[in-house]
């Protein structure tokens, strides 16, 4: 795969250059400013452009291909490679904050993604009749890239989004970006708003890939085209207790998926579901919602947004994937740095009686990391776990795994990819 190109001119207030992308390891060529002004840049596949010898890079190479090729932002306007853009970086939420630019990719049914270009970031035109506006068809993922003390920019298992966007794609009927398409889109959305990043320790650079079915249809149908979009923000924790215990409470009546539905993918509509019960919850004080399966109404699936743990001894359980549950990359990755570090993990069902006598309960996901729970309300009864804050296990669980995720510890797990 290769691995990186070359930006010219990438500067957020002064465009100098309009790229051409062509399918993927074609040549990029550098053409004339274009009349427009949406100042269209191209996404780059592996090549090196010479620029004037006075302007600094910063550079980028994927150190796990020995034919090493390199990237580079360039400001026409200074000297510097990457400035921090001008926040207030210690007061970070979980909200979106614009950047500079987006990456786009368009096919039409029954074709292959073939061509892309980073964009100006900013809203995007759809028919009424879009597939994705009327009949919901439509992905979403998500991923961090963070920024190490030394310079260097790491991503966390971005091959495992793109594969898990292509199991969605079938589901619902999509074609998707191939994996090498989807990991060089994202790299290039990143290094092109590298100035977004958070310093280190700060927060992380939020990155939103869509796919979604943008053509006209107006009888249910597959759309006629679909558009693949890649957004950043930086954002700081997704609970606003940071990682600090939350309060959940059950949902026994409302259900965020049904066997042979959707709930295995991470499509747009299983968001909208939790939203009545999670504000219901937040409105009485409760951090969000903890569902139980649609048929027995009484085996835990997930909280709105991540995946639930149980610790009782030295066994973490988490509910199996069986079509319900969207498989996780943090779930999967919190499996494997536990069983490293000596847990007995089980995946099967967890029955919601279990909560009444666990150690510890914990949530993973993108967003949230590793966030303890602090207490759990089932049919008007409170349990609460710890009377010293944050547990042991999620403690050490989430050390872990943002040590590796932030290059602090070695990656002996081969998850990390490094743009710089």
């Amino acid at each position: 795969m290769e691995s990186g190109a070359v930006f010219a001119g990438l500067h957020p207030n002064s465009p100098s250059h309009h790229l051409l992308l062509g399918p993927s390891r074609s040549a990029i060529k550098i053409l004339p400013p274009p009349i427009s002004t949406d100042h269209k840049l191209l996404s780059p596949h592996s090549l090196s452009l010479q620029l004037q010898k006075q302007t600094r890079f910063a550079s980028f190479s994927n150190h796990s291909n020995n034919n090493v090729n390199s990237l580079r932002v360039a400001s026409p306007t200074s000297n510097v490679a990457s400035e921090l853009a001008d926040i207030d970086w210690d007061n970070l939420g979980f909200g979106l904050m614009p950047t500079d630019y987006m990456y786009t990719m368009k096919c039409s049914q029954g074709e292959t993604f073939s061509k892309g270009e980073l964009i100006r970031f900013g809203n995007i035109e759809l028919s009424p009749s879009a597939g994705v506006l009327n009949y919901g068809q439509g992905l979403f993922e998500g991923l961090k890239a963070y920024r190490k003390h030394d310079g260097n920019i790491l991503l966390f298992r971005p091959e495992e989004n793109g594969q898990r966007l292509r199991l969605g794609a079938e589901r619902m009927c999509m074609p998707a970006p191939t994996v090498d398409q989807f990991v060089e889109a994202v790299k290039a959305t990143v290094l092109a708003n590298e100035r977004w990043i958070p310093p280190p320790g700060k927060g992380s650079l939020y990155i939103r890939p869509l796919l979604m079915g943008s053509g006209a249809v107006l009888g249910l149908a597959p759309s006629p085209e679909y558009t693949f979009l890649i957004y950043v923000s930086p954002v700081g924790n997704y609970f606003k207790e940071g990682l600090a215990p939350i309060n959940l409470i059950v949902e026994t009546e409302i259900h965020r998926a049904t066997p042979g539905g959707t709930g295995g993918v991470k499509t747009i509509g299983n968001y909208a579901a939790v939203l009545q019960a999670q504000s219901a919850a937040k409105a009485k004080g409760y951090s969000d919602v903890l569902y139980l399966d649609s048929i027995n109404k009484k085996y835990l699936e997930e909280v709105s947004s991540c995946n639930v743990f149980v610790v009782k001894g030295n066994v973490i359980s988490t509910p199996a994937i069986k079509g319900t549950i969207l498989p996780g990359i943090t779930r999967k990755s919190i499996l494997d740095v536990a069983l490293s570090q000596g847990f007995q993990v089980e995946e099967r069902h967890v029955a919601v009686e279990e909560l009444l006598d666990a150690d510890e309960v914990f949530c993973t996901g993108t967003a949230v990391v590793v966030s303890p729970v602090g207490s759990i309300t089932y049919l008007g009864k409170r349990v609460s776990y710890g009377s010293e804050g944050v547990g042991r296990v999620s403690q050490q669980l989430y050390s872990a795994l943002t040590s590796l995720q932030m290059g602090l510890t070695e990656d002996k797990m081969g998850w990390i990819v490094e743009l710089k």
